[in-house]
């Protein structure tokens, strides 16, 4: 049977309902295509795109000529066009499962007939309708992808209604003609057959813009161009492609069914409004297959996968590995391509396992005051998640600890409760502690998770008895005494007591720190007495309080001891007089109202013992009182100043009387000296009057002159015997004559070696023996020159550390001649051995020198040859000496 798929297409017209009928076509007509527009007219023409078939204008389709290949669907456009009306509305015609013309002439079709819709056009005159131009006209092509040819494949064929009249030249233009990508499509320029010269790819390209032109033989414009609008038909080449190949998503534990767990998606480079690029997702396998194989679920068009089954336990299952399929064809695993990908589900954790107690009671001891010491340790079980708030565990004390001796950490590695002590406890108050403890997580529990009885337990916790020290009951202890107390006065008992009161311990004192050794203590009791004289205004007492420490220790095993400060609050009394100040000042010879000195006094003593003071002069000797008098200006301060007008100016020593306000009061005679000087306008003291006002006379002053002048003839006498001593050093002779001096006479030269063959000569013989040994052993024979003889060392003369001048020419003479009888002493030996130097050397020999002294030889040559060879001279030649 062969039925026709018609399907509306049009860029400018919205769909409109259709009307759907049926007919069957008389042979030999392949099908009908009935038209039927809005006016319900009649005059309808129909063109066909493919020139192997056409319409008639009853809309029977036909066959041009024979089609010798139908095993393939045949697809082509079919556009009608109302009688008045110059709008166009297309269709497409697509023959699929075709059979034989035989079997078609035998067998009726099936048409589907569609409504199009109609786009009324309002006239440009108002009497009415006006015929118009006819354009040629080009439905819109359609062309799948994917094409195996054979190319060039004709698409279409473009003509105009002027065709007949004239000849007409046909050209495309355009994104796949004569711009990139360039040659896809091209045109007969005489028939208007316009062909796809190659496969095309939707993914690439979903569709085409061209322009066609028509023109005559002399190129003249006979249509304006058309627009050739050119689709894609997708094929489905592609698969589906997930973004990612391995998807993580996590769900809680417990979960009820329905729960979202994440979403995969993939994507389709087919069309993905036909079902080459529908996409539908499925689950092949999930791991492990527990509790059920089907846990999850997915959502066939979103990707959405969710949870199925009830039964999620992280503690049995903490992650899930899910195969999903993605297949194209709206999920038809017959003719869709299909893709894959993994899901990693994780099963997160929640409180659903309240924390276990390991044991219903523990038991610990502690040593009594200790501090920070974990005395029990407490183990707990938690299956959640490790090292997380569902799995970290809280202790709390419930009961049993009212003065919050004890608290307790969690060991954050291993969920351990420590029980710590952080109030010290005591054993003669509490022997023993029994706590209740609660565990619970940080995290609260799961919606209907209830508490486990084994979140809470006792524990026993014993003090063990120490030996404490002794304790002062009042420490620090404070006391008062009046200052001045004798020798030997009780001041108070300052004991200790003992907390082991479950322990016969004896308790004895001692001092500890008593700066300025005043105080003892009874070694028994504690008692404290005086051992000398308390004294207020001593260094050692600050702020009137003297302080003392004290120790207390037991005879317990092991000893114990405690310190006690014991604190004297000393009460003043007058026992010390005041002192008058300043005790220097300076005054004119000549009495006038600014010539005055201003006086006060300092007292040691505390308020009431002190100010105010009363000053005044003595009655003897009368002089005083006759030069000098004494005015108040206040209580603490009063005026010195001359009683007669004029004194002559010396120091002189003023005794004062000063009293101060203490019962009984107490007084004391001051000097103050007084420099009576001559004295400027302004009223002050003239240098020579300040010099003889300091007491220094007319012999004083002569003999520091006196000591001065001395002291500088020291200096230069000094001076000048440095200069003359270096003198005499300069012009002292030396010892040797200059030209004796045979330092500038010695003359090193290299030595020269041998003739070629001079090679073959024994390098042991030029080193240092290692050890005497060595010396010893040696063979007897030529016995090396270099080699120290091994005997006792000549002893030199030893050169006094002062000697006289007159001694040093002994000196060296006995030097010498110490050093000529030295047998270990270099040269070692005047007997010397060579090595045969080979012959062939270009040098002459050495024994042509003749060392003979019989002939007679001239040397005064020598002389010519400067000062260095004129010893030489004199010696050989003899000189003018001679």
């Amino acid at each position: 049977m062969l039925v026709f798929h018609i399907s509306y297409i049009s860029p400018d017209v919205s769909p409109h309902p259709l009307n759907l009928t049926t007919a069957l076509p008389q042979t030999p007509s392949l099908s009908l295509v009935k038209f039927e527009d809005c006016q319900h007219s009649k005059a309808v023409g129909f063109e066909s795109s493919d020139p192997n078939f056409s319409v008639r204008p009853d809309g029977s389709v036909y066959a041009e000529q024979e089609v010798a290949n139908l095993s393939e669907p045949i697809q082509f456009m079919v556009t009608a066009r109302g009688g008045h009306d110059p709008h166009i509305w297309e269709t497409t015609v697509k023959l699929s499962n075709p059979l034989s013309r035989e079997e078609l002439k035998q067998k009726g079709v099936k048409i589907q007939v569609i409504k199009f819709p109609r786009k009324h056009q309002k006239s440009s005159s108002a009497n009415g309708l006006r015929r118009q131009k006819r354009d040629w006209v080009i439905p819109p092509i359609n062309v799948p992808e994917n094409s195996r040819g054979p190319f060039p494949q004709m698409l279409v064929r473009i003509r105009s209604d002027q065709d007949l009249e004239k000849g007409i030249r046909y050209s495309i233009t355009g994104a796949g003609a004569d711009q990139p990508p360039i040659d896809v499509y091209n045109i007969d320029p005489v028939h208007g057959k316009m062909f796809v010269t190659r496969p095309l790819d939707r993914e690439e390209r979903a569709s085409y813009h061209l322009r066609a032109h028509a023109v005559d033989m002399n190129g003249n414009k006979v249509e304006s161009p058309i627009d050739l609008y050119i689709y894609v038909i997708d094929m489905n080449d592609n698969r589906p492609e997930f973004q990612n190949q391995v998807y993580n998503g996590s769900v809680a534990e417990g979960s009820k069914p329905g729960t979202l767990v994440m979403q995969v998606t993939a994507n389709d480079s087919d069309d993905d409004t036909t079902a080459n690029g529908m996409v539908r997702y499925r689950i092949l396998s999930q791991t492990p297959h527990m509790p059920i194989p089907n846990m999850f679920t997915i959502n066939s068009e979103t990707g959405d996968i969710f949870t199925m089954a009830a039964g999620l336990d992280r503690e049995k299952v903490s992650q899930y590995i899910i195969i999903v399929q993605a297949t194209d064809m709206e999920g038809n695993l017959n003719f869709g391509l299909s893709n894959t990908a993994t899901a990693l589900i994780s099963v997160t954790d929640i409180n659903d396992n309240p924390p276990e107690l390991t044991a219903r009671t523990f038991s610990g001891e502690v040593p009594e005051n200790s501090v920070n010491v974990v005395v029990a340790n407490l183990t707990v079980i938690d299956r959640d998640q490790p090292h997380s708030p569902n799995w970290a565990a809280q202790y709390r004390i419930a009961s049993g600890d009212p003065q919050g001796h004890f608290l307790i950490r969690t060991n954050p590695v291993n969920n351990d409760g420590m029980v710590t002590v952080v109030k010290p406890v005591d054993y003669e108050q509490n022997r023993a502690f029994m706590l209740t403890v609660i565990v619970s997580n940080k995290a609260p529990l799961a919606s209907g998770i209830q508490s486990s009885l084994q979140s809470s337990a006792g524990v026993t916790i014993s003090v063990q008895d120490v030996n404490e020290s002794p304790v002062f009951p009042t420490n620090p202890k404070s006391i008062r005494f009046e200052e001045g107390v004798p020798a030997g006065t009780t001041l108070t008992v300052f004991a200790a007591q003992d907390p082991d009161l479950f322990i016969q311990q004896t308790v004895r004192y001692s001092k500890l720190s008593d700066p300025a050794n005043w105080l003892r203590i009874n070694r028994t009791n504690g008692q404290i007495t005086t051992m000398a004289v308390l004294d207020r205004e001593s260094m050692y007492v600050r702020n009137n309080i003297y302080e003392a420490t004290f120790l207390a220790a037991d005879n317990g095993s092991p000893p114990a001891s405690g310190t006690g400060t014991l604190q004297i609050h000393l009460i003043d009394v007058n026992d010390n007089a005041p002192v008058m100040m300043p005790k220097e000042a300076q005054l004119c010879e000549r009495a006038n109202p600014r010539s005055k000195v201003n006086i006060t006094a300092s007292d040691a003593d505390a308020d009431p013992h002190v100010g105010p003071f009363v000053f005044e002069l003595p009655s003897y000797p009368p002089s005083i009182r006759r030069n000098w008098t004494i005015s108040r200006i206040s209580g603490d301060y009063a005026q010195l100043r001359l009683r007669i007008p004029y004194l002559d100016a010396e120091v002189y020593d003023v005794p004062i009387i000063v009293s101060d306000s203490g019962n009984p009061p107490l007084s004391n005679r001051s000097i103050i000296k007084v420099k009576v000087c001559p004295c400027d306008d302004n009223g002050d003291c003239t240098t020579t009057g300040a010099v003889a006002a300091a007491g220094l006379g007319t012999g004083a002053i002569i003999a520091i002159l006196i000591c001065i002048i001395i002291l500088l003839i020291l200096v230069l006498v000094f001076v000048m015997w440095m200069k003359r001593r270096e003198k005499e050093r300069q012009a002292k002779p030396l010892l040797i004559d200059p030209e004796d001096d045979v330092r500038d006479n010695i003359l090193k030269y290299d030595e020269e070696g041998g003739g070629e063959e001079d090679q073959d000569y024994d390098l042991s013989q030029l080193q240092q023996p290692e050890s005497v040994e060595h010396i010893i052993s040696k063979p007897v024979g030529v016995r090396r020159v270099d080699e120290r003889p091994i005997i006792a060392e000549s002893q030199y003369p030893v050169r006094p550390s002062l000697p006289h001048p007159g001694d040093i020419g002994d000196f060296i003479n006995d030097g010498l001649r110490a050093a000529d009888n030295d047998p270990t002493a270099p040269p070692y030996d005047s007997l010397l051995v060579f090595d045969y130097e080979g012959s062939g050397s270009t040098a002459g020999s050495v024994s042509s020198l003749n060392s003979s002294s019989s002939g007679d030889q001239d040397y005064d040559y020598l002389n010519d040859w400067g000062p260095r060879f004129k010893k030489l001279a004199d010696l050989y030649g003899g000189g003018e000496d001679d």
